[in-house]
């Protein structure tokens, strides 16, 4: 089936954070890492995107493509043989776009300590199999620390695209 049809058919549908949310771990190998037995900056920001994206497919029942990243900042290093748990979630839907959560946690696996490393947002936009925008599935928060979230994100979707405004 067509992703718009399929899309068409589902929008009186509405979805909570817990049916789109994701889990994604990666083993950090010495092929993820710098010389001095770090992970990568860029390896980590590939898994953020992966785990948001996956997050925002699956709430969207659609194609998703990333349009930004927020600031990422690192706690502290990650080394080679940890364990790098990414948790996504979706925080607020637009019209066509999805922000998400994620939270990157460090685990150390020999001695069963995780840490956390950090937290950003991203966006996606949600497009048909021609890779048009199409509307998105609503996201619903239910509890109040969910509905604060979604009112942050709208305050953080209007301080993003305000830049983009003052080109036009």
């Amino acid at each position: 089936m067509p992703t718009s049809f399929r899309h068409w058919t589902n929008m009186n549908k509405s979805k909570t954070r817990h049916e789109s949310e994701c889990t994604m771990t990666e083993m950090v190998l010495p092929n993820d890492a710098n010389i001095i037995g770090n992970l990568l900056g860029g390896r980590l920001l590939h898994w953020i995107d992966l785990a948001g994206v996956t997050c925002a497919t699956r709430h969207a029942e659609s194609l998703a493509a990333t349009v930004m990243i927020d600031a990422v900042s690192f706690k502290r290093p990650i080394q080679v043989g940890n364990i790098v748990v990414l948790k996504s979630y979706v925080t607020w839907t637009g019209k066509t776009s999805i922000e998400t959560a994620i939270e990157v946690y460090a685990e150390n696996p020999y001695k069963g300590e995780r840490s956390f490393i950090q937290k950003t947002y991203a966006v996606f936009v949600t497009l048909d199999e021609r890779g048009q925008k199409i509307p998105v599935l609503p996201y619903v928060p239910v509890t109040a620390e969910e509905q604060a979230e979604f009112m942050a994100g709208e305050q953080r979707q209007a301080r993003r695209i305000a830049p983009l405004s003052l080109r036009a």
